[in-house]
This record gives structure tokens, sequence and C-alpha cells, in this order.
């Protein structure tokens, strides 16, 4: 525990960013995963509304800096890739 008024506050803005970052990584998790989903059980319809929300939440991370902007594209070239092959 802090003993400096300063650093108490530091710690405190330290545990509500990590919790914030944490569940915005989650929500990225989420999108993901339903996309894969999708596409695993070839629903084109489905597929394609989740590739969608999938792009914008990676687009979301790589400009919170939740994710480094080349990793960002990486994801979405998968995606893309994936989305394609199932047309």
């Amino acid at each position: 525990m802090p003993n400096i008024k300063s650093s108490a506050k530091r710690d405190q803005l330290a545990k509500a960013r990590n919790a914030k970052n944490k569940a915005a990584k989650s929500a990225l998790k989420t999108a993901l995963k339903k996309f894969n989903t999708a596409v695993a059980e070839g629903d084109k319809e489905t597929a394609a509304s989740t590739y969608k929300a999938a792009v914008r939440a990676v687009d979301k991370a790589a400009g919170k800096r939740l994710i480094h902007s080349n990793n960002a594209a990486n994801k979405k070239s998968k995606m893309a890739r994936k989305f394609s092959a199932m047309q």
C-alpha cells in the first residue's frame, strides 16, 4: 500500500485503466470468436454481419492502442481470407 497520497491516486488510476483495457480486450476477443463460429457453421449472412462488427472492433482496439496496428492488420487480413473463402 502506498504511503504517499499522490502514489495512492496513481495506483487507483492504474487499476481503473487496467479494468477498462481488460474489458475492451475481452469485447474484441468475443467479436472475433463470433465471426469464427459463424464461418465454421457456414452461415453467410451471419458471417457477413459479424465480419463487419469484428473489423470495427479490431480497428477500435488498434486506435486505442490495445493492440499494435500491425497485429490489427494481420487479424483483419486473416478474417478477410476466411470470409472470401466462404463465398
